[in-house]
């Protein structure tokens, strides 16, 4: 039984459209009581990012002493970068009952489901290899030798798509938003789910 929100975890490789996506659907306030997990990085910002709405941009010297302090839930290193997701914030959204939706890659995921929180994980895929090269290039937010090294492990991170619990193709961006809408509204009204959200109610109805 949870007595927690739900965290839907979204694992994609770099350019299948995964940022764009969460944005976009999380406009939808009116369907969902949702937030999105902001994690920590040690990369630099790109242009027209912001600092505690995209990501906390801190520096290594200051992650590494997170890590000591065990102040994550998950963390990784990626492309020499480090990111990860902060357990005090996790845990403070999850128990005022509210679902989180959180960014972070199959690593990170793999660590999370190891924890005692009830979380569904969500896999995002490109509709090819050719079209992902064209969405890293088209970003401008990498040189080519990153895209390269980007592409060289894009094999490695889809291997684990049969990890999560979901797959989406990200071919058509309004599609994909219907599909990651459809999983998350789906979940929640499991039966097990709507009966600790509305146990009061479901109480009252059943009372002779």
């Amino acid at each position: 039984m949870n007595n927690l929100g739900i965290l839907f975890i979204i694992s994609a490789p770099s350019g299948t459209g995964k940022s764009s996506l969460i944005k976009a659907f999380l406009k939808e306030k009116k369907f969902f009581k949702i937030k999105r997990s902001i994690s920590f990085t040690t990369r630099k910002i790109r242009p027209k990012e912001i600092n505690g709405v995209d990501y906390h941009f801190i520096s290594k010297k200051k992650f590494i002493k997170m890590i000591r302090k065990k102040e994550f839930l998950e963390y990784a290193k990626v492309f020499n970068n480090y990111y990860g997701t902060s357990l005090k914030n996790t845990l403070s959204i999850l128990s005022n009952k509210e679902d989180l939706l959180l960014d972070i890659d199959w690593q990170g995921a793999k660590k999370i489901k190891k924890k005692n929180l009830f979380s569904k994980s969500i896999f995002l895929l490109p509709p090819s290899k050719k079209e992902l090269f064209n969405r890293l290039k088209k970003r401008n937010q990498d040189n080519r030798d990153v895209i390269l090294k980007r592409m060289k492990k894009f094999s490695e991170e889809v291997s684990h798509y049969l990890e999560y619990d979901y797959l989406i193709i990200n071919k058509d961006f309004n599609v994909s938003i219907s599909h990651l809408r459809s999983i998350i509204f789906s979940f929640k009204l499991l039966i097990n789910n709507q009966k600790i959200r509305h146990k009061n109610l479901i109480n009252n109805l059943l009372k002779k």
